[in-house]
C-alpha cells in the first residue's frame, strides 16, 4: 500500500511507495497535479524540504523537478518558488453560469431583514469576547442539545421578551428553522405521529420538508381570526400565532386558548416576535401550555439568515426523541456563532440592534402604507418584516400584478404560491425590510408606479 507524505512549510499529500524510487516519485507528484490536489499556479515544497521529508537526497528531487518541468508540469524561474504549471493539469471547470433568477434591482420579497444593518462591530465584539472566555473542550463535539451558554442565555432572553416557559434543558438549537421542522417531524414520526397540519396559506418549503420526513401534512384555513381551531383534526399542527405568515393576522384571544387546550402538539413558529409595531404586546402562546407547546424561535429576521441559528424550546416528553434526531440528522449549528451570540445577547447588544431594527422598519411601513393607492388593501400591518396587498376582485389579477413588477425588476411575492388548493384570493406579499435604507424610498416608488399601470 502506498504510504502518504506531507512536506514542512507546505502542507501537500503524495501517494508514494518509497521502493518505486525516482520514477514513482515523477508519477506521484503528476497524480497529484492531475487530480487537483496539487492546483494550477501554487508553489510546490522546495526540494529540500521534500528530500528531508521523504528521506531521500535532495539530488533525487531535484532530478524529478527538471523533468517534470520540461513536460509541463512544473514551472521554475529563478529565485522564485517551484510552481505548478497549467499545462498537465486537468481541464478546469467551465466558467459558472449567471442564476437563472438574478437578484431584483428593487428587492421587496419577504422574509428578508435589512442585511446592511447587520451590527458587524458588536458581532465582532462578542465573537472575541467568546474566544477569550471560552475553554479548549467547547470547540470539540459539542452535545446535539446546543452550546450550554447559549441555551442558558436564551432560556433568560425568552422568558423576558417573549414571556416563553423554558429552562436550558428543554432548548434545543438548530441550524435554521428548515432544519428545526426536519429534526421535529422525524422525532414525531418516530413517536407514531405521521400527521402536521399547517396553517392554509403557508410557506410550502416548511410543508415540503415535514412531508419528506414522512409526515402527511394537512391544510387548516385561517380567517381574520387566525386559524380556524374548530377544523383541526391532526395530532400536531405548525402555527405563526403572533403574525400569520403570510397574511399577517394574530391569533385572536379565543382562538389561542381554544388551540392550547385542542389536545394538538403546537408547534409555534416565532419567526417576527420582536417586531410589534401597534403596541400591543402579544406573548409567546407557548406560555399557556408548555407541556404540549414546541416555541420555535430564530436570529434569521433579527440578525441575518446566513447565521442559521434557530431554537426550540421543548416539552420535557420531547427532549429526548429530539436530541437523538438531532444526532442522526448529523447537522448542527456552528460552535462560534453560538457563543457569539450568547455574549452579543448577554452584552445587551442584541436588544439594543433589535430595538434599532423595530424603529426603522415601524418607519418603513409607515412610508410605505402612506404611498399605496385606495386600489389595494393592505392586511398584516401589526407587525412583522411583509404586508399583504389584497388586490380587488373586480380588478387585475395576481399575475398581471406581478407581471408589472417583474417588468420594472422588482422582487416580490404572489399570495397564490401559498395557498394549499385552488381558487383562492391573490395577492401581493411585499417585504419592506429588504432593501438598504438609501434605496428603500426608490424601491417604494417603483412599486407604486407598477400598481397605478395595473390600475389604468
Amino acid at each position: 500500500m502506498a504510504d502518504s507524505w506531507t512536506s514542512s512549510g507546505l502542507d501537500v499529500h503524495l501517494d508514494w511507495q518509497p521502493e518505486t524510487g525516482r520514477t514513482g516519485l515523477a508519477a506521484a507528484i503528476r497524480a497529484a497535479i492531475r487530480e487537483g490536489r496539487w492546483q494550477p499556479g501554487a508553489a510546490v515544497p522546495s526540494t529540500r524540504a521534500l528530500a528531508q521529508d521523504l528521506g531521500v537526497a535532495r539530488g533525487t528531487v531535484t532530478r524529478v523537478y527538471a523533468d517534470l518541468a520540461a513536460e509541463g508540469y512544473l514551472r521554475t524561474a529563478q529565485g522564485a518558488p517551484t510552481r505548478v504549471a497549467t499545462a498537465g493539469a486537468l481541464p478546469q471547470s467551465a466558467p459558472r453560469q449567471a442564476p437563472r433568477d438574478p437578484a431584483p434591482r428593487w428587492d421587496l420579497r419577504p422574509g428578508r431583514p435589512d442585511l446592511t444593518a447587520f451590527p458587524r462591530q458588536a458581532w465582532i465584539t462578542a465573537t472575541r469576547r467568546a474566544l477569550l472566555r471560552t475553554p479548549a473542550a467547547a470547540f470539540g463535539y459539542e452535545s446535539e442539545l446546543g452550546a450550554p451558554e447559549l441555551r442558558d442565555t436564551l432560556a433568560a432572553y425568552l422568558a423576558r421578551s417573549r414571556g416563553v416557559v423554558a429552562d436550558p434543558a428543554r432548548i434545543v438549537v438548530c441550524h435554521g428553522y428548515s432544519h428545526a421542522i426536519a429534526v421535529l417531524a422525524r422525532a414525531l414520526s418516530g413517536l407514531g405521529v405521521n400527521e402536521m397540519a399547517f396553517e392554509n396559506p403557508s410557506l410550502h418549503m416548511y410543508r415540503d420538508i415535514a412531508a419528506a420526513q414522512g409526515s402527511r401534512v394537512i391544510g387548516v384555513d385561517v380567517d381574520e381570526h387566525g386559524i380556524n381551531v374548530s377544523a383541526l383534526d391532526s395530532p400536531a399542527v405548525v402555527v405563526t400565532a403572533a403574525h400569520q405568515y403570510p397574511t399577517g393576522v394574530t391569533l385572536a384571544p379565543h382562538r389561542r386558548t381554544q388551540l392550547a387546550r385542542s389536545g394538538a402538539l403546537i408547534v409555534e413558529d416565532d419567526y417576527d416576535g420582536e417586531f410589534r409595531f401597534d403596541h400591543q404586546q402579544v406573548g409567546a402562546l407557548q406560555a399557556l401550555a408548555p407541556e404540549r407547546v414546541v416555541y420555535a424561535g430564530t436570529a434569521s429576521k433579527t440578525l441575518a439568515p446566513a447565521l442559521r441559528l434557530a431554537w426550540l424550546v421543548l416539552p420535557r416528553a420531547l427532549v429526548e426523541p429530539v436530541r437523538a434526531a438531532m444526532a442522526d440528522s448529523g447537522s448542527r449549528p456552528a460552535i462560534l456563532n453560538q457563543l457569539a451570540l450568547a455574549e452579543l445577547i448577554d452584552s445587551g447588544g442584541y436588544d439594543q440592534h433589535v430595538r434599532r431594527s423595530r424603529a426603522e422598519y415601524r418607519s418603513r411601513r409607515a412610508r410605505l402604507l402612506t404611498a399605496l393607492p385606495d386600489s389595494v388593501r393592505p392586511h398584516g400591518i401589526a407587525a412583522g418584516l411583509h404586508l399583504l396587498l389584497m388586490l380587488p376582485s373586480d380588478g387585475p389579477t395576481e399575475t398581471e400584478a406581478l407581471a408589472a413588477c417583474r417588468r420594472r425588476a422588482i422582487g416580490i411575492e404572489g399570495l397564490g404560491t401559498y395557498w394549499m388548493d385552488t381558487n383562492r384570493p391573490g395577492g401581493l406579499i411585499v417585504g419592506y425590510a429588504a432593501p438598504p435604507k438609501h434605496a428603500f424610498a426608490s424601491a417604494v416608488q417603483t412599486l407604486i408606479e407598477a400598481l397605478w399601470e395595473i390600475n389604468t
